[in-house]
C-alpha cells in the first residue's frame, strides 16, 4: 500500500485533497469483468479515506471510495500514469456519471459552493477528455467566481479566477474539430475583460460556425456595436487601461480626447465620468454619467457610478432613485444593495442600513465593502 499520490507533492490546486488518498493493490487473481471492462489487480487503486492517508482504515475500502479516489486523481492529476485505466474503470462502474455529476456541479456552482463545483467539473474533464462540455462548465464557473470576488472587492482573487477561466478557454479553443459554443462563451469572457479585439474575432468566428440562429444573430449585433460605439478605437483602449492602472489624470486626458472625437457615443462619456469620479471630481463625474445615460448607456454601471457622485454631492434622494433603477436591472447586484445601505446610513436610518448591508453579505459573504460599513455601523461611528 502506498501512502499518498506523488502528484500531491507539488502543492498545486487539489494537493490537500490528493494527500487524503491511499493506493492499494487488490489481491492477485481477483480480476473481474464489469460491463465489458476487466479489472487489473496489478494497477494500484486510489481510495478516498476522508482523512490523512497515514490513518487509512481497511473499512474505508468500498466501491464508492474507490470511484471517489479515481475521480479525484482524474480531477487533480489527469496525466497520472494510470489515468486511462481509472477512466475506463469509473465509466464501467458508473455509466451514467456524466449527466449525474454535471447536474450536481451546476447546482453547486449556482449555490456558490465553488470548491466542490470546481472539483466536480475537473473530475468530469479528466474522466471525459473528449467531451468539451465539462470544460465549458468549468470556465463559466470560474467567470462567475471572478465576478463574485470583484463584487466583494477582492480583485486579486478575481484575477486568479479569470486566469483559470482563460486557461480553460485556451484548451477549448484548441479543440479539433472546433466546438462552437466555446467560441460564443469565450467571446463574452473577453468582452467582460475589455479585450474587445479578441471578443470581436471570436464573435465573428461563432457567426460563421455556430448553429444556434439566435446566438449567431446576437454575435453579429455585438460585432456591429463594438465598431459603432468606439470600443475598437485605440484611444479608447489607452484611456481605459490608464484609468484601470490608477493613472487617472493621464486617462482622463485621453478620455476627453475620445469624447471630442465621438461626442455621441455613450461609453466615451462613461469613460470620462469614470476617471472624474475616481479623481473625486463629483460634479464633473455627475455630468458625464448623465450624458452617458442620455445617449443610451446600458446596464447598471452608469446608474451606480452616477449615484456615487450624487451621494458625494449630498443629493441622497436622487442617488437612491438611480440605485433603485439599477437594482431593477440587476436585482442580485450586491454593490447596488450596499450603496443603498450607505444612503440609509448617511440619513441616520441605521436599522434600514443594517438590513441592506446584511442582505449584501447574504448574497456575497466576502463582500468587503458591506462588511466594512456594517462594522462601522456597529461601532457607532458617525456618517
Amino acid at each position: 500500500m502506498e501512502s499518498s499520490l506523488e502528484a500531491g507533492r507539488d502543492e498545486g490546486p487539489g494537493a490537500a485533497v490528493l494527500r487524503r488518498l491511499v493506493f492499494i493493490e487488490l489481491p492477485a487473481g481477483q480480476a473481474r469483468d464489469i460491463g465489458g471492462f476487466r479489472t487489473d489487480p496489478a494497477i494500484p487503486i486510489p481510495v478516498e479515506t476522508g482523512r490523512d492517508a497515514e490513518r487509512f482504515d481497511p473499512a474505508d475500502l468500498t466501491w464508492e471510495a474507490m470511484v471517489a479516489g479515481m475521480l479525484r486523481v482524474l480531477a487533480w492529476a489527469p496525466d497520472h500514469e494510470h489515468a486511462a485505466y481509472y477512466r475506463a474503470f469509473v465509466r464501467a462502474v458508473r455509466p451514467g456519471i456524466l449527466g449525474e455529476l454535471s447536474e450536481a456541479g451546476i447546482i453547486k456552482a449556482r449555490n456558490k459552493d465553488w470548491e466542490i463545483a470546481e472539483e466536480i467539473f475537473r473530475a468530469l474533464a479528466g474522466l471525459y477528455p473528449e467531451a468539451p462540455e465539462p470544460l465549458v462548465d468549468l470556465a463559466v464557473m470560474f467567470e462567475d467566481r471572478a465576478e463574485a470576488y470583484t463584487a466583494a472587492g477582492k480583485e486579486a482573487l478575481s484575477e486568479e479566477m479569470d486566469e483559470r477561466a482563460f486557461d480553460s478557454y485556451k484548451r477549448l479553443l484548441a479543440l479539433e474539430p472546433p466546438f462552437p459554443p466555446a467560441y460564443f462563451n469565450a467571446a463574452f469572457f473577453f468582452l467582460r475583460r475589455r479585450n474587445y479585439e479578441r471578443a470581436k474575432s471570436l464573435f465573428e468566428t461563432y457567426a460563421k460556425i455556430g448553429d444556434d440562429e439566435d446566438k449567431v444573430q446576437r454575435s453579429k449585433e455585438i460585432v456591429a456595436k463594438l465598431g459603432s460605439q468606439g470600443y475598437l478605437d485605440e484611444l479608447f483602449k489607452e484611456a481605459y487601461d490608464l484609468i484601470r492602472m490608477n493613472k487617472e489624470e493621464e486617462g482622463l486626458a485621453k478620455a476627453k480626447e475620445f469624447v471630442e472625437r465621438n461626442p455621441k457615443v455613450w461609453n466615451a462619456w462613461f469613460l470620462m465620468g469614470w476617471a472624474e469620479r475616481r479623481l473625486g471630481h463629483w460634479e464633473e463625474g455627475r455630468q458625464a454619467f448623465e450624458k452617458a445615460l442620455t445617449l443610451g448607456a446600458e446596464g447598471s454601471d452608469a446608474l451606480n457610478e452616477l449615484a456615487i457622485c450624487l451621494m458625494e454631492l449630498g443629493l441622497l434622494d436622487e442617488a437612491r432613485l438611480r440605485l433603485e433603477k439599477a437594482l431593477r436591472l440587476e436585482p442580485e447586484n450586491g454593490k447596488l444593495i450596499t450603496n443603498l445601505g450607505v444612503i440609509a446610513y448617511k440619513r441616520g436610518r441605521h436599522a434600514e442600513a443594517e438590513g441592506f448591508f446584511r442582505s449584501a453579505l447574504e448574497m456575497e459573504p466576502e463582500d468587503q465593502a458591506a462588511a466594512a460599513w456594517l462594522a462601522r455601523l456597529e461601532s457607532g461611528a458617525e456618517a
